[in-house]
């Protein structure tokens, strides 16, 4: 909270957080913050950095220190847009900093100027595009068997489920698929949940407009990772094909996981 800080100080705040993915929560913003991101992991020099501000974002702007310059990434008056994600390569192994700008106040009304964060192997980041990074999950085609069988192993998200409903932004070139859930198998947090007044467990999970998804029947074996708060889809066989692939690896010994 910047109303903790010394009223004459200039200096600025450090903060070092060392997580792949987390948030950041500033109140009452004033002067400045310079946040390092400073990941424990061998392949840190070869990652992207995604940051989403909140949708009540105030007080500040967020920019990203390059060769000694700062470059604006989110302005004050971007910060309410909803989907917007900046996503840029780190060009240091000691990891990205950001430098957080508070916007002059004359008064000193409640301001939060807040950000969820997530660092990419550069492998899985097709470009500095959230929507180009999330193609590593929202895959276009089926899975084939192998993929099938690590995606149960791997993905944030293993659910068993019907479509309930699908809608499409074409501003944000996003599809939404509003899903009926009959068993979590496994959930990151807790974007499945059960609906008080029916008992019914449902959940939304997001994929691209391009990829063209329809409402189908009957039930089908929902896979995928989480993003910012938000589950995007990865292998979707019907469950019954499912089943009878995961069978067959199991006699085989060819199965990764136990499902």
């Amino acid at each position: 909270s910047g109303l903790s800080w010394e009223p004459r100080s200039r200096a600025v705040e450090q903060v070092h957080l060392r997580c792949t993915e987390g948030s950041l929560e500033w109140l009452y913003p004033a002067r400045a913050l310079r946040v390092l991101l400073e990941p424990n992991l061998a392949s840190a020099q070869h990652v992207t950095v995604c940051i989403k501000p909140a949708s009540d974002f105030q007080g500040a702007s967020i920019y990203v220190e390059r060769a000694g310059q700062l470059h604006l990434v989110v302005s004050e008056a971007e910060g309410a847009r909803p989907h917007h994600v900046s996503c840029f390569s780190a060009h240091s192994p000691q990891g990205v900093a950001l430098f957080l700008q508070a916007s002059p106040q004359r008064d000193i009304s409640r301001r939060t100027a807040s950000f969820q964060y997530e660092l990419l192997s550069n492998q899985s980041a097709a470009g500095p595009d959230f929507k180009k990074m999330a193609l590593v999950e929202a895959m276009c085609r089926p899975c084939d068997n192998v993929e099938l069988l690590m995606a149960i192993c791997s993905s944030d998200f293993v659910v068993k489920g019907s479509i309930r409903n699908v809608s499409h932004d074409s501003e944000n070139h996003m599809s939404q698929l509003d899903v009926s859930v009959q068993k979590v198998y496994r959930q990151k947090n807790q974007i499945f949940q059960q609906e008080k007044g029916s008992g019914e467990w449902r959940g939304p999970i997001q994929t691209l407009l391009q990829c063209k998804v329809k409402k189908g029947g009957g039930d089908f074996l929902f896979t995928g990772n989480e993003h910012f708060g938000e589950a995007w889809l990865g292998c979707a066989p019907r469950f019954k094909d499912f089943m009878l692939v995961y069978q067959a690896a199991r006699e085989r010994g060819a199965n990764p996981c136990e499902f």
